[in-house]
């Protein structure tokens, strides 16, 4: 977890050939992290031989930064399309030294590759890029490979590919500093604040129905009247579909069910709340259409691994920090 007296360091490994779009994820995400005005994190891109690193595409990526760069790392990512090939042992060493200081190690796409090589993923449940989800399980028998967004399993974290990069680095964000400060950086990155890690990491069909429709209007509808008690029935009537139909394209446009993803913006609003009024837990349960405190404590045990007390004791202080103006210098 990130220290509260200094910023938390992120090294970013890349493993080239690296994807321009991931490796820019890191940057985008926590770099747009604050407390207080402040950054929260410092994000150091590097690679086991500094320079020019190959990448797919037509763009040249040049990373400055060696694998000393993992030595001082809070956490460390690994990245890059080239990641199933066999990693130097260097890399495998630096990582395997990292963990042993207790940095928290984490991997996109095809990065899960080479965590596995390190043998970090040994006995715990990981998730790597769909396409590629049966080689790591194959390759890897030790690894639960599971298909979802992002995996979390104590210290290490896995994601699938591209998007699903964004939604491990807002996971992060909110673990360490809240659901306020992950949905300030979701709402700069013009992002879903709140995906469920555990949904599945493609979609069956296209994100609109084939005559141009779309749910958009009817999750915005439901996002404003999260205190009531929503139904399936409901939620079609105001998309004008069935029941049937409904489940069917909500599951097409945001990979979940449309109760899954209620119970996931409740929860996400609870977790706001929480940290940044002082309403009693009934009021809040209340107000997110969970309806009584035991219920709001049930689902937040779940999701989150905490009582709304500890939860709020533990984030309500960032909460409020992330709402506050950064204080403007002349």
């Amino acid at each position: 977890m990130p220290s509260s007296e200094r910023i938390h360091r992120i090294a970013v490994l890349a493993v080239p050939p690296v994807t321009t779009f991931d490796l820019s994820i890191p940057e985008i995400v926590f770099g747009a992290a604050e407390l207080d005005g402040q950054p929260a994190y410092e994000v150091t891109v590097c690679t086991m031989e500094p320079g020019p690193v190959a990448a797919t595409g037509s763009l040249q990526v040049v990373v400055p930064h060696g694998l000393e760069a993992l030595e001082r790392a809070d956490t460390v990512m690994v990245t890059g399309s080239g990641a199933r090939a066999e990693a130097d042992e260097r890399v495998l060493t630096a990582l395997r030294s990292a963990a042993d200081k207790g940095a928290r190690v984490a991997s996109m796409c095809a990065g899960a590759f080479v965590l596995a090589q390190a043998g970090l993923l040994d006995g715990r449940r990981a998730t790597t890029y769909w396409v590629q989800a049966g080689a790591l399980g194959h390759r890897f028998p030790a690894v639960r490979v599971q298909p979802a967004l992002f995996v979390e399993d104590g210290p290490v974290l896995t994601s699938a590919g591209l998007t699903a990069g964004i939604d491990l680095c807002l996971h992060m964000v909110r673990s360490d500093h809240g659901a306020a400060v992950a949905n300030a950086v979701a709402r700069l990155a013009v992002v879903s604040a709140a995906r469920d890690g555990g949904q599945a990491p493609y979609l069956p069909a296209p994100v609109a129905a084939a005559d141009g429709t779309s749910l958009a209007a009817t999750r915005a509808w439901a996002q404003e009247r999260l205190h009531e008690p929503l139904t399936l029935a409901a939620l079609a009537a105001h998309a004008g579909v069935s029941v049937r139909t409904l489940n069917r394209r909500f599951l097409a446009e945001a990979g979940t069910t449309p109760l899954q993803w209620l119970l996931a913006q409740r929860v996400e609003r609870a977790r706001e709340l929480l940290e940044s009024t002082d309403h009693p837990v009934d009021l809040i349960a209340d107000r997110t259409g969970f309806g009584t405190p035991d219920s709001l404590r049930r689902h937040l045990l779940q999701r989150v691994g905490m009582t709304p007390r500890a939860y709020r004791a533990r984030f309500a202080l960032m909460g409020r920090a992330a709402r506050r103006p950064a204080a403007r210098t002349p």
